[in-house]
């Protein structure tokens, strides 16, 4: 029988990843596997519901409330839960927090466990070969390589997630930020800091 490439989806994909997903997301729903409004209902949660917006909400509220920040040392999954945060992926939170003297990042070597109700969907660098496995070998060349230059004397600590523990790492907060309030704390924290791999951003 001769070999019809056409009988194999793979084939019609185009090289593009998003043009890739559009085309197999086609695909299956044209089989009847998977429905176009569950899909988009869950791309606009991820989106627009949750996402790092809410994971730097909890760093503001921790960088200007120490008894929310004795909390988060305790019981950060129940802290953040109290703020209406929680989800899947997001059940075992650690907090690990930044300091003049140790600088903490995130990976996920095994495959891509990251808590998607603080950050939202894992960006493509996160679930690479290439970061799981350099963030630990050697994680200073990495964050040079995100931008993040450290002093000699902070140590880095690299922590790996799991299906039963993710972590949200506290940075360090910003000088000149002692005036302001949580919304405009908020707004210097960024995704890459709560991973590890960035520094909030500095105060105008």
């Amino acid at each position: 029988m001769p070999h019809d490439h056409h009988d194999h989806p793979h084939t019609l994909l185009p090289s593009d990843p998003a043009l890739r997903v559009k085309a197999l997301e086609t695909i299956l729903t044209r089989k009847g596997l998977v429905d176009p409004a569950a899909l988009d209902a869950i791309l606009e949660t991820y989106e627009n519901q949750v996402g790092p917006h809410l994971g730097a909400k909890v760093v503001a509220r921790a960088w200007s409330e120490p008894d929310f920040l004795a909390e988060l040392r305790q019981d950060a999954s129940g802290a953040i839960a109290s703020m209406g945060i929680s989800g899947r992926q997001g059940e075992h939170v650690v907090v690990v927090e930044n300091t003049p003297d140790v600088h903490n990042m995130v990976v996920c070597t095994l495959c891509s466990c990251y808590p998607w109700p603080l950050l939202g969907i894992p960006p493509a660098w996160y679930k690479s070969d290439a970061y799981r496995a350099r963030a630990v070998r050697e994680p200073r060349k990495v964050l040079a390589e995100f931008g993040v230059t450290l002093p000699e004397s902070q140590k880095v600590r690299v922590w790996d997630s799991t299906a039963e523990v993710r972590y949200l790492v506290i940075p360090m907060r910003p000088a000149g930020t002692e005036g302001l309030g949580p919304m405009e704390l908020a707004d210097l924290v960024t995704r890459d800091s709560m991973i590890g791999t960035g520094v909030p951003r500095a105060p105008e």
